[in-house]
């Protein structure tokens, strides 16, 4: 492995990113233009050899975490290189530069207090793809949080960073955790030193919390150690806060009264999965990444309702007779202005008949995609005077026309007498009568 820090083997050190705790981050150039940024862990390697058990943890979990990289995931920061720096003997993980704000960032002004629906969904569809991902070659990250998750700005996509808390061994982790890890992503197991697969689940439904209310659930006041032991204590025992009345409180005055009742209707299915997520025993939630994100696609692409087109229908047509009437008051009021209101009056009636027949077009075809029944069933409800007796013979006067039944014009002519032609009129009539239901449906006649 190569050695870096002081800066070696080329790679520059460009700078600290951040520090703490659980490490520091710098940002490093390799020779060219690549940028990487490199994760330096607090615990020292003082051999590279099978006698210092920091060194075989760290280079087991280095294994674990080259798997991660085997099949690229555009959610998952790319696993570069690791190693041992030069000065001081720690451990690093170098990894792929993500250029962009971390999800901290993007809820500090100059941007929303919260996310809006729509992009919080896909937030939590990419992250729980990344959780997946990792969790499918046995990876835990241990360390989700807002400020690991960044939005890239030349891809569009949120990516998962900073693995370098699944490298630690657990005492280190435990004692890393305890005194300096964001506690307030932190699950329940953790103050226990545990890491599982549900654990990042609690922290994914942390994330999914602050970005629909504006906070997380249990906000630290201060970092001194009472602080983080009241946090830690309310993730074990106190009640999730409501998401919506949190939400309606931090809506933005900005937005017009439309949005704000829009973003407050926060999806069913993206609640209970959220509460779900933050359940306080480690059963109780989503065994892993993978059922979590399979619940995620199965719900956020779930079709409507089979009445939801019908519903939509009848708000549009009510939504148009509106618009008619108001033109006709228009109308009625400017004389001169009837023959105008007549052509924009004209041209709404088309949208709206374009509009209906694309949302109703689903509902009729599946009406008319309806087996009929068999040749025999249909057999069986012909009434009995309408069967056929069994062929007899007959003779060459019964084969000829019944003249009774027929008449003749002058031109010698069949033509169907009074009983036929009030049969085709009826048929006409009925006719008319459903065309003028149909007028009386769409209600613009």
């Amino acid at each position: 492995m190569g050695k870096i820090f002081t800066i070696a083997e080329g790679l520059e050190n460009m700078g600290a990113l951040r520090t703490g705790g659980q490490g520091s981050v710098y940002k490093a150039r390799r020779m060219g233009p690549v940028i990487s940024a490199v994760k330096i862990l607090p615990t020292p390697i003082y051999a590279e050899d099978a006698e210092d058990k920091n060194y075989l943890k760290f280079l087991n979990e280095v294994e674990k975490l080259k798997k991660v990289n085997e099949i690229p995931n555009p959610n998952v920061v790319k696993i570069l290189n690791f190693g041992i720096t030069e000065s001081g003997s720690l451990p690093y993980i170098e990894m792929e530069f993500v250029d962009g704000p971390d999800l901290e960032e993007l809820l500090k002004p100059p941007h929303e207090p919260v996310f809006t629906i729509k992009e919080v969904v896909k937030v939590a569809d990419q992250l729980a793809c990344a959780l997946s991902h990792c969790h499918k070659v046995g990876v835990r990250h241990g360390d989700v949080k807002s400020n690991n998750v960044k939005y890239n700005i030349h891809t569009g996509n949120y990516v998962l960073l900073d693995f370098g808390l699944s490298v630690m061994s657990d005492e280190d982790r435990r004692s890393s955790m305890r005194h300096a890890g964001a506690i307030e992503f932190m699950a329940p197991e953790q103050n226990e030193g545990q890491m599982l697969f549900q654990t990042d689940i609690y922290s994914y439904g942390v994330i999914l919390f602050e970005l629909l209310t504006g906070q997380v659930p249990f906000p630290l006041k201060d970092n001194g150690e009472t602080a983080r032991n009241s946090v830690m204590v309310a993730h074990m025992e106190a009640p999730v806060p409501d998401i919506l009345e949190l939400r309606r409180q931090n809506i933005p005055e900005s937005w017009n009264s439309a949005k704000q009742e829009h973003e407050t209707a926060i999806p069913v299915w993206l609640l209970n999965m959220v509460t779900r997520c933050l359940e306080k025993a480690p059963e109780g939630r989503y065994s892993n990444g993978i059922e979590l994100h399979e619940t995620l696609v199965l719900n956020s692409t779930s079709a409507l309702p089979d009445d939801a087109p019908v519903a939509i229908l009848k708000a549009e047509n009510k939504q148009l007779q509106a618009v008619v009437q108001r033109y006709r008051e228009e109308a009625a009021k400017n004389g001169s202005g009837v023959r105008v209101s007549k052509y924009m009056l004209g041209g709404l009636v088309l949208l709206a008949l374009l509009g209906i027949f694309v949302l109703a077009r689903p509902i009729f075809s599946a009406k008319n995609n309806v087996d009929l029944p068999s040749h025999d069933s249909l057999t069986k409800v012909i009434p009995v005077h309408l069967k056929q007796s069994p062929p007899q013979p007959v003779t060459k006067k019964e084969i000829l026309p019944d003249t009774a039944n027929v008449k003749k014009d002058t031109t010698g002519i069949n033509i169907p007498n009074d009983d036929s032609v009030s049969n085709a009129t009826k048929l006409a009539d009925q006719k008319k009568k459903h065309h003028k239901k149909r007028k009386k449906f769409l209600g613009i006649f």
